[in-house]
Parts: C-alpha cells; sequence; structure tokens
C-alpha cells in the first residue's frame, strides 16, 4: 500500500479505533506480515500468532509512527519483535542441545537455484526454535551478535553458536533435499 494522503486517513482511523480501518490495514499488510512471521515460526498457526501480535501491537502503538518514514520497515521491526517475544514466552517448550550438526558438509553454490523459496522457508522452520530465531535475526535482518544476545537475553557466543549450528542445520536439510530430488529426476 503506498504511503500517501489516503494511506495517512487510514492510519488515523485506525488510532482512533475505527474496526472497518484496522481490517482494511490488516488485510492489506497481511501477506507482508506473514511471510516475516512464517520464518521465526515452527509453522503457519504458530505465524498466525505472531501476525496477530504483531497488529496488535500495531494497532496500539499507532501514534509512536512517525510519518514520512517507512511503514513498512516500522512494521516489520514490530513484527520481528513479536516473534522474538512470542519465542520468550514458549522458550521452555522448546528441548536443549541437539548435537545432530556435528558432522560440517559442504554445500554447492548452485543447490539455492535447485531450491524454492517456499522449501527454503520450510527447512528454516524446522530449525529448533533457539537456532531458527538467531539465524532469522543474524542473516535475514542483519542484526549483530550484540544485538542478538541482547534481544534473547543470552550470550553473544552462544548466539554465534547458535547461528553456525542453524547454518550447519540447513545445509544438511539442503543436501538430503538435493539427493531427494536428484532420485525423482534421475
Amino acid at each position: 500500500m503506498e504511503e500517501n494522503q489516503s494511506f495517512y486517513r487510514l492510519l488515523d482511523s485506525c488510532k482512533k479505533g475505527n474496526g472497518t480501518a484496522q481490517e482494511e490495514l490488516y488485510k492489506s499488510f497481511y501477506n507482508y506480515v506473514m511471510g516475516i512471521a512464517l520464518r521465526y515460526s515452527r509453522d503457519r498457526e504458530e505465524a498466525i500468532e505472531i501476525v496477530n501480535d504483531g497488529f496488535f501491537k500495531v494497532f496500539t502503538n499507532l501514534d509512536k509512527f512517525t510519518k514520512g518514514l517507512s511503514f513498512k520497515g516500522w512494521l516489520r521491526r514490530i513484527v520481528i519483535n513479536a516473534a522474538i517475544d512470542y519465542y520468550r514466552r514458549n522458550e521452555k517448550h522448546y528441548h536443549g542441545v541437539d548435537i545432530s550438526y556435528a558432522k560440517q558438509e559442504y554445500i554447492p553454490e548452485d543447490v539455492l537455484d535447485e531450491i524454492s523459496e517456499k522449501e527454503i522457508i520450510t527447512l528454516i522452520q524446522e530449525l529448533p526454535a533457539s537456532y531458527r530465531i538467531v539465524f532469522n535475526l543474524y542473516v535475514i535482518e542483519g542484526y549483530k551478535h550484540e544485538e542478538i544476545a541482547q534481544k534473547l537475553n543470552i550470550s553473544v557466543g552462544t548466539s554465534k553458536s547458535n547461528l553456525s549450528v542453524a547454518r550447519t542445520k540447513l545445509q544438511l536439510a539442503i543436501n538430503k533435499m538435493r539427493e531427494i530430488k536428484g532420485k525423482k529426476h534421475g
């Protein structure tokens, strides 16, 4: 949705609690927000919770949005923070250390050409939560390990370790997927 006068009128209506305007804003940005949430979640149900938490935060904090700045950028940060909050709330449900990554494998550069975006998101979703969230924050969002450590209340070393494990697990999963596809086509 283009950020123009009608867009700002929509935001003003949302600030006033106009349900129709809030629904319009929600529908306009749902796919964008869902795309972000899916990377941070295990499945669609978790992603929907993150999306709804994110939009709740948007509607209760619209007065903090500065006109002239990117609404999408502001919305993205809110959704990422909603995903982090979701992770923190549910951290006790996630399981501990996983050492199945121990063997480092080489992954050819062209392998990503053979895998669709949907398949990559699925592989990211299959990562254990602590690895998934660090991977997304570092690789996709561009956060530094110090920022990740602060946001997740972990050490910088844990952030680096989780990223390394996530990358290794993704490499193994991509290689496995490549082998399966090779057998189907070969």
